[in-house]
C-alpha cells in the first residue's frame, strides 16, 4: 500500500492552531467599550480595548443580557435609539455603566459590507466612539409616560380622521354629502338616518361606524384634558404658550418631546431637528438648498405647521396684528411657504425660551394672545 507522510512543519502548526483554540474566550478585564445590536431575544455584542482592538465578540440571549453586564466594570455601552433602547438604557445605568443611544442613521454608515448582527454590533461600537457624534438624551420613565400620552393622542386623532372619511365616502355613494369639518359630520349621519331609500345592510353599517366615531372623540376629548391639565401644571408650557400659533396643546407637547434643549446648541439646529430647514446639497462651493427636510419629529412639525396656517389664514381674514415681515412674505410666496418659514421662526423662538427661562415679549405691533385654558 502507498501511503503519504506530512513534514514536520505541517504537524507542528496543526498542533499550535489547537493549542490556541483551546485557551477559552478573550479577556473581558481590558475592555473600555462595548456596542450591542439589540433584537427582541438575541444581543449581539462587540467590544474593544484601549488600543481599538476587539475584545469581545458576543452573544446573548435577552435573559442573559444584565447578569453579564453586572459582572463587568463600568465602561461605555452604546446602543442605536430604537425601540426599548431607553429601558435598557436605564438598566444598564442602574449596573453602574455609561450608555449612549445612537441614532440608527449615523450607525449606517460604519456598517461594512453585508449587514448581519454582529457588523451592526461592531458599526454601533465604532460610531459611538467619534468625537462628534451627537446622542439621544435616555429618557426616564416619566418622561415616557408623557410621550405615550402625546403619541396615543395622535393615533386617536387619526383614527377620527380616518372613521370620519369613510363616512363621507361611504355615504357619497348613496347620494348624501356634506360639508367639510367635523362639526358637520353629525349633520350628515342625521341625514343617513332619516333617508328611507338606504338598504337595510348600509344603514346598519353606518351606525357601526357612527358608534366607533363617537367612541374616538370621546377618547379624544379626554386626552385632551390630560393634555391642557399637565400644561396648566407645567410652568415652562405656559411661558411657550404665549409665542403666536403654537397655543396650549402646541406649548405642551413642545415641553414633553424636549426635556432639555440644552441638547441643542442654537435654535437652528432645533428648527433642523424638527425638520424645518431645506435640505442641503451644496458642492464645489455652490450652495443648492433642496425642499424642507421633514426630518426629526413629525408630530411636533405637524402642529407647528397647523399653527402657523391658522395664522396666515387669521391675517388674510383682514387682522393687522402681524409682523411686517410676514405680511411681505405673505404678499410675495405661497401661503404653504410662508407657513413653514414662520413655523421655522417660532421653533427658534421656543428653543430660546426653554433654554434661558426667559417669557415671551413680542416686538412691534401685537400678535393674538393664546387662547384661554
Amino acid at each position: 500500500m502507498l501511503g503519504w507522510t506530512a513534514p514536520d512543519g505541517i504537524v507542528m502548526c496543526q498542533n499550535e492552531v489547537v493549542a490556541d483554540l483551546k485557551q477559552g474566550r478573550p479577556s473581558v478585564e481590558n475592555l473600555i467599550r462595548i456596542g450591542m445590536d439589540r433584537s427582541k431575544s438575541v444581543f449581539q455584542l462587540h467590544g474593544v480595548d484601549e488600543a481599538e482592538q476587539a475584545m469581545l465578540r458576543k452573544k446573548l440571549r435577552r435573559g442573559q443580557v444584565l447578569g453579564f453586564f453586572a459582572g463587568l466594570s463600568p465602561l461605555k455601552i452604546g446602543m442605536e435609539a430604537c425601540g426599548g433602547a431607553h429601558h435598557w438604557a436605564r438598566e444598564l445605568r442602574a449596573l453602574g455603566h455609561e450608555v449612549v443611544l445612537v441614532p440608527a442613521q449615523y450607525v449606517k454608515p460604519y456598517v461594512k459590507r453585508s449587514k448581519s448582527d454582529a457588523a451592526d454590533a461592531e458599526a454601533i461600537c465604532e460610531a459611538m466612539s467619534r468625537p462628534s457624534m451627537r446622542f439621544v438624551p435616555i429618557k426616564s420613565a416619566d418622561q415616557q409616560a408623557l410621550q405615550m400620552l402625546a403619541k396615543l393622542r395622535a393615533q386617536s386623532i387619526g383614527r377620527r380622521t380616518q372613521l370620519a372619511n369613510s363616512i363621507r365616502g361611504f355615504a357619497a355613494e348613496f347620494g348624501l354629502v356634506a360639508p367639510k369639518g367635523l362639526c358637520r359630520l353629525g349633520d350628515l349621519l342625521a341625514d343617513i338616518r332619516t333617508d328611507e331609500t338606504l338598504p337595510d345592510m348600509a344603514r346598519d353599517m353606518f351606525e357601526t361606524l357612527a358608534r366607533d366615531y363617537a367612541h374616538v372623540h370621546a377618547e379624544v376629548a379626554a386626552l385632551d384634558e390630560q393634555l391642557l391639565a399637565l400644561h396648566r401644571q407645567s410652568e415652562m408650557s405656559q411661558r411657550l404658550a404665549a409665542i403666536p400659533a403654537i397655543g396650549p396643546v402646541g406649548a405642551t407637547l413642545l415641553a414633553i418631546k424636549v426635556p432639555d434643549a440644552h441638547g441643542f446648541k442654537s435654535g437652528r439646529d432645533f428648527a433642523a431637528w424638527l425638520g424645518l430647514t431645506p435640505r442641503n446639497h451644496s458642492t464645489a462651493g455652490r450652495n443648492r438648498l433642496g425642499a424642507i427636510t421633514r426630518a426629526g419629529d413629525e408630530m411636533l412639525r405637524s402642529v407647528l405647521v397647523a399653527g402657523t396656517t391658522a395664522l396666515i389664514q387669521h391675517m388674510r381674514r383682514g387682522s393687522k396684528r402681524l409682523w411686517p415681515w410676514l405680511a411681505a412674505l405673505i404678499a410675495r410666496k405661497p401661503a404653504k411657504l410662508a407657513a413653514v418659514a414662520l413655523a421655522n421662526k417660532l421653533a427658534r423662538i421656543a428653543w430660546k425660551l426653554m433654554v434661558s427661562g426667559e417669557t415671551y415679549r413680542p416686538i412691534g405691533v401685537a400678535l393674538p394672545a393664546a387662547a384661554p385654558v
